[in-house]
């Protein structure tokens, strides 16, 4: 590879902004890999992770091995690798993560791209084989890249603000029902070592009375739908009511208020929504290198 990675400008698009916004463009490709880089951009970056990822590949073909067959689905939601068969997805690359696009003019059937990995934070560059679509995918991307921006900014980061607060809001919806979960098996743990005591307590062949079964301490279990028997006073009146709970405040057996995920304040998010949004921010803010030519248009609202 002595020649550097082609440089494409006033390339018009290949797609309609529907068809990625809507739904998504979908390649066959060969997946030679991914390997890590230590720069975002860069043609000699993605010069030397290819001809290393070449080279591997070689080895294992000569062991036998074929270079695994993919599909892209390529959308203003990211890039994703897919098996094409099975359709599991190998891969989730975002956009925002993705900076950089090329593919290489002296072998015309590989392109590549660089993207940050979301949970190490490591540049990973993947490449691929494309024996008629290697130039149009990277146009693909770039496409998307540039329309994933621009609603970015239309929308001032609202729709990605509001995808991570329903976010937040449903794991901790899955929080409070495995805790519910859990206290359930809780009391019926407890019933069920009542039930044994008042068994083993009992002498064999007794009939026991028709009368309120009680605990180990002689005391009735409460039941919040049972209410005390009314006790006479010594002058023979009733007692007064015993008053009930405020109307307007439901509380469950232990006594909690349920869970209204519609009174929650923004302090009860999950503490890392701003920080997603900001690393979208600094992602589209970088753009996205497309063999030369950057994609970026106006800087990033400071206010989104």
């Amino acid at each position: 590879m002595n020649r550097a990675f082609s440089r494409k400008k006033d390339k018009t698009w290949m797609h309609t902004p529907e068809a990625l916004s809507k739904h998504y463009i979908p390649y066959n490709a060969k997946f030679l890999g991914s390997t890590e880089v230590e720069q975002p951009k860069g043609t000699e970056v993605v010069r030397d992770a290819v001809r290393k990822l070449k080279f591997a590949r070689h080895i294992k073909k000569s062991e036998g091995q074929k270079i695994p067959k993919v599909e892209l689905q390529i959308s203003i939601y990211g890039v994703k690798i897919l098996e094409p068969k099975t359709k599991e997805v190998q891969h989730n690359c975002q956009l925002h993560r993705i900076s950089f696009c090329a593919d290489d003019k002296t072998d015309k059937r590989i392109f590549t791209f660089i993207c940050k990995d979301s949970e190490s934070n490591k540049h990973l560059c993947y490449v691929f084989d494309s024996e008629k679509c290697a130039e149009e995918i990277t146009l693909t991307i770039g496409q998307a890249f540039n329309l994933a921006y621009r609603k970015f900014l239309e929308s001032g980061g609202k729709d990605v603000e509001t995808r991570k607060q329903i976010a937040g809001l449903q794991k901790r919806i899955q929080d409070l029902e495995a805790e519910n979960v859990e206290l359930k098996n809780k009391v019926q743990d407890l019933e069920n070592q009542l039930r044994i005591t008042q068994v083993s307590a009992s002498p064999a062949g007794s009939v026991s009375p028709q009368s309120p079964s009680t605990d180990i301490f002689d005391m009735v279990p409460f039941s919040p739908t049972s209410h005390p028997p009314a006790v006479p006073t010594p002058n023979g009146t009733q007692p007064p009511p015993v008053p009930g709970r405020a109307a307007g405040i439901k509380r469950d057996l232990f006594g909690a208020e349920p869970f209204d995920p519609f009174s929650c304040a923004a302090g009860d998010f999950p503490p890392d929504i701003q920080s997603k949004l900001d690393e979208m921010q600094e992602g589209f803010k970088m753009g996205l290198t497309l063999e030369g030519t950057v994609f970026c248009l106006d800087p990033v609202d400071s206010k989104c």
